[in-house]
């Protein structure tokens, strides 16, 4: 499977963009919001998913982990191929939809197109707790958001305890809130390091 790629944007449709990494020319479809971060000529780096049919191979891209994540859990309901599982991504952050389902806001998921009321009711009960709790917190964007899911997570399963792994975040995202979550791991593992 590719995870991620790394290279530089040749060009950036409504639905895709194609990177060229290592001389080749890979086309990425993508969520609106991930493709408004590439500039052409620029570098970029996505967390990818490869799909694989009988007639084609289709890769995904993704500016947080997180949502390539929540792009895989979603393929796992019955009716929801990548192209819906995209479709939902390009309306809700993988916080948000936590939220719906947690609440099991059947509305919110029918904002999707594609997504009608049977529909809404199947993600409902066939995700239940597979994309993790919900922070609770009104959401602001999905990097910190589903960071701090992501950074905590990672730093119990190094062996620290949830309350010093939760601080040690804390204090890495208050110092540098506009950082991604490779970087905020780093800064919670150093912060850590010292204590």
């Amino acid at each position: 499977m590719i995870a991620s790629l790394h290279g530089t944007v040749l060009r950036v449709g409504t639905s895709q963009a194609v990177i060229d990494v290592g001389g080749v020319g890979l086309a990425v479809s993508a969520t609106p919001s991930t493709l408004s971060q590439l500039r052409e000529g620029s570098s970029a780096m996505l967390f990818t998913s490869l799909v694989v049919r009988e007639d084609s191979l289709t890769l995904f891209g993704f500016a947080e982990e997180d949502e390539r994540e929540t792009f895989d859990i979603l393929q796992g309901v019955s009716g929801v191929g990548p192209r819906l599982a995209l479709a939902v991504l390009g309306v809700h952050t993988p916080d948000a939809l936590r939220s719906a389902v947690a609440n099991e806001d059947a509305a919110a998921l029918q904002r999707v197109s594609g997504i009608g009321k049977k529909g809404a009711q199947r993600l409902l009960l066939e995700l239940g707790n597979k994309l993790g709790p919900a922070t609770g917190a009104a959401p602001t964007g999905p990097a910190p958001s589903s960071g701090e899911s992501d950074v905590v997570e990672a730093l119990i399963g190094l062996g620290w305890l949830e309350r010093d792994a939760r601080s040690a975040y804390e204090s890495a995202a208050s110092a540098q809130p506009d950082a991604g979550v490779a970087a905020l791991l780093r800064a919670s593992l150093q912060i850590l390091g010292a204590r």
